[in-house]
This record gives structure tokens, sequence and C-alpha cells, in this order.
């Protein structure tokens, strides 16, 4: 008998296509952040650059958001797949007719505070000063302040993302996130406190990863795998943040070394990832009850309309609950 031996070709054909396979296989995504390139978006770069995304089937592009940039908008209109953001930015854009559910987390608690000159036990004790406030601060914690902490008659200037003005006048109070805005104001060399709005009792979580309901309805595994891959990037990170620093800086030149060490040094201190229910639940973990009395707190500052936002809807629990990645 004759045996017919296969081209030699054959095996190499045949590996070749798995290869052309597994890259086809990779089905594109893009993650829009809520800023330029920083310290508080290292987990998805470090998940970028272990190749963490490939692993889980993703080509994932990370777009970088900034002051001018409305990430939601953008999202809506199909620039990217989701977004990072505070959960109340997902349910006041709701109203505004903009589906879009909070289907995991970075920080367990909003990372935005007050930074004064002054030493006080309670918010309250902030109410005669005059306040630093960016623009976004009027839908989210500004009207909570107000009504939670007696601020309603305190006056306010606009924040220019400069910290100048605060430390030229011992009057004022300036907004900022904890991982940020210290780090400026330390190097004007006077002393500084700093207050954490959710110590006071500010519900909503930090750095959000936001998506379209559509696409959580269309595309569930690769929602689900996106998620869980970037919340390994942010434990890979917090042990080693090497390699997400290289393409952080890589995305944003200006972010110097030092920053970002005191962002990172910072998102431990507070336990921001690692910390609340990440304890328990795995990082990024997000529940039903914390997301309540966020909407519950919109409801009650006329921020959203019961009516119009139906709660179960604004979120989903199953893009995050089977990662269990934790800390």
């Amino acid at each position: 008998m004759k045996i017919r031996r296969k081209p030699a070709y054959t095996l190499l054909a045949l590996l070749l296509a798995g290869v052309s396979a597994s890259v086809m296989a990779e089905e594109k995504f893009t993650f829009l952040t809520n800023w330029y390139a920083q310290a508080e978006h290292g987990g998805f770069y470090e998940a970028q650059a272990k190749g963490l995304y490939k692993t889980a089937g993703l080509d994932v592009s990370i777009k970088m958001g900034g002051p001018q940039v409305n990430v939601m908008q953008l999202m809506a209109a199909g620039q990217a797949d989701c977004t990072l953001g505070d959960n109340g930015q997902a349910l006041e854009t709701w109203q505004a007719g903009v589906h879009a559910v909070t289907v995991a987390t970075v920080f367990q608690h909003s990372p935005t505070v007050f930074i004064s000159h002054d030493k006080v036990e309670k918010g309250q004790e902030l109410k005669d000063k005059t306040f630093l406030l960016a623009t976004e601060a009027y839908t989210s914690f500004w009207p909570w302040a107000k009504s939670e902490l007696g601020l309603a008659s305190a006056k306010i200037r606009p924040y220019t993302f400069s910290v100048q003005p605060f430390l030229a006048d011992n009057n004022l109070v300036q907004q900022g996130y904890v991982t940020s805005e210290p780090f400026s104001v330390e190097k004007g060399g006077k002393p500084f406190y700093v207050y954490m709005l959710s110590d006071w009792g500010y519900p909503p979580y930090g750095n959000s990863v936001i998506c379209m309901a559509d696409t959580v309805k269309k595309r569930p595994a690769a929602v689900a795998a996106f998620v869980k891959a970037s919340m390994q990037g942010w434990k890979d990170y917090l042990q080693d943040p090497t390699a997400g620093n290289a393409l952080i800086t890589q995305a944003n030149p200006r972010m110097g070394a030092d920053q970002i060490a005191f962002g990172i040094a910072q998102m431990k201190k507070y336990e921001l990832v690692t910390g609340g229910d990440a304890q328990t639940g795995g990082i990024g973990i997000i529940t039903e009850p914390r997301l309540k009395k966020t909407w519950d707190m919109l409801v009650k500052n006329k921020l959203i309309d019961a009516d119009k936002v139906p709660f179960e809807q604004t979120f989903t629990l199953d893009m995050i609950k089977d990662a269990k990645v934790m800390p």
C-alpha cells in the first residue's frame, strides 16, 4: 500500500489558521475615561499593558476624556462602548434620554473632597467660607452639600482647575479629588485640611464603569469580559504599577511620576479600590442598596424625577457578580 504523505506545509497552515482565528476572535471594545490619563485610571492601562484584555478576547482601545469632554454624550453617540464616571451621571443622563447603566465601579466611595485652610469637625462649620466649584458640582455633590451640610448660604466662585486662588485666600474652600488636588496644594507650603465627602455621608461610588443599556443587552459577554479583566488590572496595578504607568505617561506626557505615585498612595491610604464591599465581593463590586442611596439622594435634591428614572433599569449586577477579583 502506498502511503500518501501530507505536504509539510499543512501543519504550518493549520497553525497559522489558528493564530488568524485567535486574532479574528478579539472583539473590538472602546473605553472612554473621564479625564486625561492618570493614576486614577491605572488599572485599565495595566490591563492593557499586560495583555489582560487580549486574553479575555477583546481588542480594547482606551480614549481619554478631559475638562471639555462630555463622556456620556460621546458614548451615546457611539464613540465608546463604556465610559468612566460618577454613578449619579448614569441616573441623570437617563432622565435626559440617554439610557446608560452602571455595571461596576473602581472606587467604593467617592474621592470628592473639600480642602480647607481651617480644621473643622463637621461640614456645617464651612458655611461662611467661599467655595471654588467646577460646573459639574451643581449636578453632583453641591445640591447634597447644601441640603445635608447646611451650605446653602455659602458663596461660590468658579473653579478653573488651578489651586492658585485657594493658596492666595484663606477664606476659600477648594473642591477636588483626594488623589489629585492635595498634591498641588501641598506644593504651596501652607497648612491645609482634606475632608472626604463620603465621610460626611455623600453616597455615590467613584469612577464607575457605565455602559449604554443597549450595549449591555447586545454584548453582555464582551462587557463582562472587559469588567473582569479591568478589575484584575486594578489588582495588579496596586501591587506593581510599572507597566500601567508606562502607558499613562505615553498617553499623557504631562503627568509626572511624582503625581502618579501620590495618586496611588492616596488610593491605598483611603482604600478607594480595595475597601468597603470589595473586601467581600471583590474589586469593582456594586450593590443595589448602595446604588439606591444615590438614586434617593438625586430624587430628594430634585436632580432626577423618580417617575422618569426607573431605578431597577439603571444598573445591572450581572457584569461584575462573577468576576470575584479579591483584593
